[in-house]
């Protein structure tokens, strides 16, 4: 069954198929919010606005309309939305993971070397993202995590196609920018130090 069959049929009173669409979506739907909860370290809330944005869909699901929006960018658009009134709900109550006196340690020896240097850059663009502007940061994981097409992205974030294009550019430029000292600068080093000698 197709989605616009599904809730064609979830309409008429065959509720219990909302199942169904929550299967179809419940994972990009958490992992979209817990990427945009990450910057502020509410990641524990994830999957609690997940069911949020599933509860909210279902309730308005007779006003839904499929030539305006598919089902999917509509409901990523209920969840951005649950998501940025719940940072709003949070804001000045946060204390950040480094305040808070818990650093999480790996052993060294624990993991191969190659292994470590790639988890390092991984959480290093990871933070990279996080740090991004929330409409520029919400654009690239779509794009890049949801594998969502520009006008989808455009219409999530009630955007033209063109600045959706222009968010991802900025977006994609800083995360460059933040991500070149950790790779250069070992290399500047060196030469550097070949110079003094």
């Amino acid at each position: 069954m197709t989605d616009s069959q599904l809730i064609r049929e979830i309409k008429e009173g065959n509720v219990e198929l909302y199942s169904e669409l929550m299967r179809r979506y419940q994972r990009k739907i958490l992992a979209f919010i817990y990427h945009m909860l990450k910057s502020s370290k509410l990641e524990l809330l994830a999957e609690d606005l997940c069911s949020e944005t599933f509860y909210k869909a279902f309730r308005s699901l007779q006003s839904f309309r499929e030539v305006d929006a598919s089902f999917s960018t509509w409901l990523y658009t209920i969840a951005r939305n649950t998501v940025l009134s719940e940072l709003r709900k949070q804001r000045g109550s946060m204390v950040p993971l480094d305040e808070s006196g818990f650093m999480p340690m790996a052993s060294p020896d624990a993991v191969p070397e190659q292994a470590i240097l790639r988890s390092e850059k991984v959480e290093m663009v990871r933070e990279a993202i996080n740090r991004l502007p929330e409409k520029q940061r919400s654009a690239l994981i779509l794009r890049e995590y949801d594998q969502l097409d520009y006008q989808e992205i455009a219409t999530i974030l009630n955007q033209s196609v063109s600045s959706v294009k222009s968010l991802l550019f900025r977006a994609r430029s800083s995360v460059k920018s933040q991500m070149e000292p950790y790779f250069f600068e070992p290399i500047y080093e060196e030469y550097e130090g070949m110079k003094s000698q």
